[in-house]
């Protein structure tokens, strides 16, 4: 899959788009998921061009990718979500519902989340 550099989280890293932002540095972005899926939930994505997670873990060199994780790790507890618990999810490719080809991850938190999916009681 190609990098579409119009997708919507492209534009919004460009400033073409507004977003709720909680965090940005040079390297990363984190701004309020449109269509909430929780109380908080915060899309995080690097200012690269990767379109998921194979892409990201496969092209980013190894400084970046921890330099990302460390950042997700920070805008957990800037989001208070460390207290009580919050679940990081990524959706890659189409099986998986990715819905924009710029890799992200998802915070949630703010309520008792439940089981990853509703037949996998055993996920937890």
């Amino acid at each position: 899959m190609n990098y579409d550099k119009n997708n919507i989280f492209a534009k919004i890293i460009r400033g073409e788009i507004p977003a709720n932002k909680v965090y940005e540095d040079e390297k990363v972005l984190a701004f309020h998921d449109i269509s909430k899926a929780a109380p908080t939930h915060v899309l995080v994505i690097p200012k690269g061009e990767y379109t998921d997670f194979i892409d990201f873990t496969s092209k980013a060199d190894a400084e970046q990718i921890l330099y990302f994780f460390k950042k997700v790790n920070e805008i957990s507890k800037l989001l208070k979500a460390d207290k009580s618990g919050f679940r990081l999810i990524t959706n890659n490719g189409i099986d998986a519902h990715q819905t924009v080809a710029h890799f992200h991850l998802h915070i949630l938190a703010g309520k008792k989340l439940g089981p990853l999916l509703s037949s996998d009681n055993h996920l937890r």
